[in-house]
């Protein structure tokens, strides 16, 4: 059997499809989701982090499928056994409500504006529908309980960030307007052809209404939705400047010695809001350039400067080795070393809200 077969069909490879092609090189010549020109972090194929780490590949995967250490997530939790959330149709002016819908699904209300961001209503996070990492636990939100969606924010491809239903859903139901890095669209507009994109490179900016601008930055991450496309389409994270503050998102992204959370404090100086990664973070000698762990999330945090933090991707899906309850027993005990206080930074569950001071106490 060839190694494209083995993937195919072996169990750990529908974890690897799934974290989108881990191992895999580009097999075609060319970019099949973008063209355009060369940058620093675009060199006419694939995309790239400048002075970074690229993911790691294939006999490191094996290394780690085969190398144990993989702690077991209990069965799913009944839905009677979690919360789930009604949210305001509206927020209006400069309050900021965000309420945790599961793994890196918000909802983001201000400025009289619902912004949904990779949102994954699906039972798995996966390629396919029968197999790859299921939820262990509902949508904090029900689907039919979202309040009108205006803007979309899909940061990256991979499956748990990209969910095509989800996508399809919510054009049928809204028509909002999607915000994504460069190539992204290519994939979506594929089986949603419909849906009103905004695509943008890193340094672009938006304006989206009601005051609001959206800017797209870098962060240390990577792409791919199976085998063959790795590193063609962008991957991103996002400052939202609004009435009431800058609220500084990512999805996914590795610490990268804390540049990138340098550069927003310069770049953009006071941060109301900061969404950041806590989870899918072990074995740390293969996720490290990748996936941040929660100590590494708040001494990102405060480099940036952000007066209040929400933590997520954890909890929901299991995609690497940590306990469920792992990352936020981490992240008390890093907030403690920090000095953060739970009133500045809470890893929220699916859900559980925040409404966000306008300033700290």
């Amino acid at each position: 059997m060839n190694r494209r077969s083995f993937l195919k069909w072996s169990g750990f490879g529908l974890v690897a499809a799934t974290l989108g092609g881990l191992g895999m090189r580009e097999a075609q010549a060319g970019n099949r989701y973008y063209s355009g020109p060369l940058s620093d972090h675009f060199d006419g194929k694939v995309f790239f982090n400048p002075g970074g780490e690229e993911p790691r590949g294939f006999t490191d995967l094996l290394r780690w499928q085969f190398g144990g250490g993989k702690i077991d997530w209990p069965k799913a939790v009944a839905t009677a056994n979690f919360v789930t959330t009604k949210p305001e149709p509206r927020v209006e002016g400069s309050r900021l409500v965000v309420t945790m819908v599961g793994h890196a699904t918000l909802l983001i209300q201000t400025a009289g504006l619902n912004i949904l961001t990779d949102p994954v209503w699906s039972e798995r996070a996966s390629p396919v529908s029968f197999a790859g990492p299921k939820r262990n636990n509902p949508p904090g939100v029900a689907f039919d309980d979202l309040p009108k969606i205006d803007i979309v924010i899909v940061t990256h491809n991979h499956y748990d960030h990209l969910d095509i239903a989800t996508l399809k859903r919510l054009i049928e139901r809204d028509s909002p307007r999607l915000v994504t890095p460069l190539g992204n669209d290519t994939i979506i507009r594929s089986d949603v052809p419909q849906m009103e994109a905004s695509v943008m490179d890193w340094g672009d900016r938006i304006e989206i209404g009601n005051d609001v601008i959206i800017h797209c930055e870098p962060c240390h991450h990577w792409s791919a939705r199976g085998m063959g496309d790795r590193r063609m389409a962008l991957w991103a994270a996002f400052v939202l400047e609004t009435p009431g503050g800058k609220i500084y998102h990512i999805g996914d992204t590795g610490f990268a010695d804390g540049i990138h959370y340098r550069e927003i404090r310069e770049t953009h100086g006071d941060i109301r809001l900061a969404i950041m990664p806590i989870g899918a973070y072990e074995p740390r000698w293969f996720m490290k350039a990748q996936h941040q762990n929660p100590e590494e999330a708040i001494a990102g945090f405060g480099l940036s400067g952000a007066a209040f933090g929400i933590g997520h991707h954890f909890g929901t899906f299991q995609l690497t080795n940590e306990g469920i309850d792992d990352p936020p027993k981490a992240l008390v005990a890093a907030m403690s070393s920090a000095g953060v206080g739970t009133e500045r930074f809470k890893g929220l569950r699916p859900g559980q809200q925040f409404e966000v001071p306008r300033a700290i106490a």
